[in-house]
């Protein structure tokens, strides 16, 4: 990856894989791996933190994008992930809105401050 940027890896349901590659993040590594995962109703849950877990240790991957809904299904493996890079970002689908609560970015964030720091 010498001289290039970092990649967006996407997991998610058809219409966000979609719009994403349609915008032009798809790309293939050296391995012929994909940076993107259509969740469907028969993919696997193993399927999902395994291709979570591949995107994590590869070097060309600087932000994971995951449906909230699809994150709360491996909950375990983004909570274990503590390095800065690469970023999970969770966001909303058509079918499911986004809920704050859940997303794991704004829980680590909200123990980093108190109110005082904000004010």
């Amino acid at each position: 990856m010498s001289g290039r940027g970092k990649l967006l890896a996407v997991l998610g349901d058809e219409d966000t894989v979609t719009g994403f590659l349609l915008g032009g993040v798809g790309e293939l590594d050296k391995q012929r791996r994909p940076n993107f995962l259509v969740v469907e109703k028969e993919t696997s849950l193993a399927e999902i933190e395994e291709t979570f877990r591949s995107f994590l240790s590869r070097d060309d991957i600087g932000i994971i994008l995951i449906n909230q809904y699809i994150a709360e299904l491996i909950r375990h493996a983004i909570d274990a992930h503590a390095r800065s890079v690469p970023a999970v970002l969770e966001i909303p689908s058509k079918e499911h809105p986004y809920d704050a609560s859940k997303d794991s970015i704004l829980r680590r964030a909200r123990g980093m401050f108190t109110a005082d720091d904000l004010r």
